[in-house]
Order: structure tokens, then sequence, then C-alpha cells
């Protein structure tokens, strides 16, 4: 069990106070009680139980304190989401320097590689889709159990100038927003443009601010994930760390894999089937402007913030083994996903019914030290 108001369990603090108050109460009554000749006497006028049942409304209230105090620190019980029920969408970068020969025989097919054992490696139930970015975001695949057309799609992905890492986390969410009615899609005025926190405040799902460090919203996280692969930098449109409250607004988890050599970018020889309608492979039809970072390193530092701001999880990858093992994790990370129920109206009305069972037990014995 977890409280998503921890602070507030110091009202259990209560608890101890009263019964102090209680106990200190009984020992000045009998020092202002009469003496009595024969105590043997009174002792069988008065019959053991009722002894005891006078303080059994005090023992309910204490109760009745304790479990209210729990309940206003807002508990939560973790269950396990089998994958089954889990809509899980995967983001493979399709931006031009995927055809660096740093990983042989080039990023993107180590990507494929990679995005293929992942997909093929998930239960039958699990849905999943496939969005793509360069410049632009596609929703290739919709969620689906169709692994054919998962292959199909990541066996023929073709590169574009650009990379629009903030506006495919945009694009993941409508394309689960689709599937899971607890998801609110993203206005469409926002993909591409530069977000600021008023527009962040107008979303729904979140409880609180969503323009800081997310926290777990008080029902916990969707089962739904996305899983982010990229080997560059943003250079397009919203940021990665503006699109993160979005995502943590719908209280989605966002899993980012950053992969690629540091000792450089290796040749941008595209082949013919890896060259897409976007100018032509490499960095050609557009170039990479309007953006910020070296378009041929994996920018590291915001794909381990937006995990972190969302409640997933961020892997670097430095060869095509390691890229191999991040997924093999990846799935044992998404095989079985954490869900928070809060259970603050049952504590609630627990704390209620024991204060009332103390009322009427006052009534009925005598709550009087």
């Amino acid at each position: 069990m977890s409280f998503a108001w921890p602070f507030a369990l110091l009202l259990v603090l209560a608890v101890p106070l009263v019964l102090g108050l209680y106990v200190a109460a009984l020992r000045r009554r009998r020092r202002q009680a009469i003496s009595y000749s024969s105590v043997a006497l009174l002792r069988a006028a008065v019959p053991p139980r009722t002894r005891w049942l006078r303080h059994v409304p005090v023992a309910a209230l204490l109760a009745a304190i304790g479990v209210l105090a729990l309940a206003s620190a807002r508990p939560e019980l973790t269950r396990d989401v089998p994958a089954q029920k889990t809509s899980i969408i995967l983001a493979p970068d399709e931006s031009g320097s995927t055809c660096s020969t740093d990983l042989l025989p080039d990023r993107l097919a180590v990507a494929q590689r990679g995005a293929l054992q992942f997909v093929n490696s998930e239960p039958s139930g699990t849905q999943i889709g496939l969005v793509l970015f360069n410049v632009y975001t596609e929703l290739a695949v919709p969620p689906t159990t169709d692994r054919g057309a998962l292959d199909h799609a990541l066996e023929h992905l073709t590169t574009g100038p650009g990379t629009a890492i903030g506006a495919v986390i945009l694009q993941a969410l409508d394309a689960i927003a689709q599937v899971d009615p607890q998801v609110k899609p993203v206005a469409n005025s926002v993909l591409g443009a530069e977000a600021t926190p008023s527009e962040l405040g107008g979303t729904s799902g979140s409880r609180g601010s969503t323009g800081t460090a997310a926290k777990r919203g008080s029902e916990g996280y969707v089962p739904d994930i996305i899983v982010l692969l990229t080997d560059g930098a943003n250079n397009r449109g919203i940021t990665p760390l503006q699109a993160a409250p979005f995502a943590a607004a719908r209280r989605v988890r966002v899993y980012t894999i950053g992969y690629a050599t540091t000792h450089g970018p290796g040749l941008l020889e595209c082949t013919p089937q890896q060259r897409g309608g976007f100018g032509g492979g490499g960095f050609g039809g557009g170039g990479f402007g309007g953006g910020s970072g070296n378009p041929l390193v994996a920018d590291l530092a915001p794909l381990k913030e937006v995990p972190q701001m969302t409640g997933g999880k961020s892997y670097t990858a430095r060869s095509a083994s390691q890229l191999s093992q991040v997924f093999a994790h990846l799935s044992k990370d998404v095989r079985v996903q954490k869900e928070h129920d809060e259970v603050t109206a049952e504590f609630a009305i627990i704390g209620a019914l024991l204060a009332l069972a103390g009322f009427a037990a006052s009534i009925r014995w005598g709550a009087h030290p």
C-alpha cells in the first residue's frame, strides 16, 4: 500500500494523544473516588463484563480516528495489469541520421531488428501500435494484435529529414486515445507547435499542475505506454520536455531508448529502399533547421527527463547487441504493468462506521471514564 498524501499520516498521532488523555482521566477519577469499606463486595456487585464494556466506545473512537487518518492520506493499492490489457505504442525514429553506419549495417537496420524482436516477444493479446517520425509524424499501424501488419510496417521503414521527437509523443497519445477512453486526445493545434504552460492547463485526466515534473495522478497510471526510439536530437516543432506534460496529464508512461555510438556517425548512405519521400535520404530536402543539438547524436538529457516526468524509464544502447538487450529488458518491464487504485472512500466508510459504533456503544454502556 502507498499513499498519495503521506504527510497526512501525521494525523495518526491523534490516536496515542487521545488514548493518553483517556488514561489520564481514568487515573484522576480513581484518585477522586470515594473509599468503600468492602472492595470485594463492590466487585461482586459490578459484573466483570460491565467493567470492560465501558471502554468499548473509546476503543471504537480511537479506531475510527486511526482509519480516518489513513483515509486522509489517500491510500492506494497496487495491482498487476496483464500485458493483454496494455496498449503499447512503438515510435521508432526514421530521420536521415538512421542511415549512419556506425552500427552495422546501419542504425535503421539495427533499430528494425530490435523493434521486430520486441513486437514478436509480446503476448499475442497485447495491442501494439506503430507511430513513425522524422520531420513529420505518422500513425503507420493503429494499436492491433495483428503481428503481420506490424512486421510489414517495420520491415519497410523509410527515412526523411528532421527529428520531431516531441510531436511523436503527442501523436502516440492520440493513438492510445483511440483505444482507451481514459486517455483524452491531444488538440491538433498543438502538433508541431510550441506548447506553453497555459496550453497545458486545459488538458484532461490530471489532478494538480501539469506544467511540473509530473507526479502520478490520484488514479495511478493507465496501463498504456509509449516506447520511443531515437538516435538524434529534436529539431522540429514542440520539444520532448514540452510534450511530456501532455503524457503526464493523461497518466501515460513514456519509455525512451537513445541509441548509436559516441565516436562518430559513420557514413550516411541510405539504400534506395530506405529513402523516403521527404527530399531523399540523408539530410537533404529541408535539412535540420528550427532546433538545437547535434542531429547525429542522441540527445540523452531530455530522453532521461521525459520518463522521469511521466513515470517511465530511459535506456541507452551503444551497439547493436546492447540495443537487443535493451529491448529484451523492456519486454520484461512492460509485460506486467502496475496500476494504482485509490481506496480512500473505503477507508472513510470504515472510519465512519467505527465512529457510529462508538457512539452507539456509549449510549448502551456509557462512555464516561
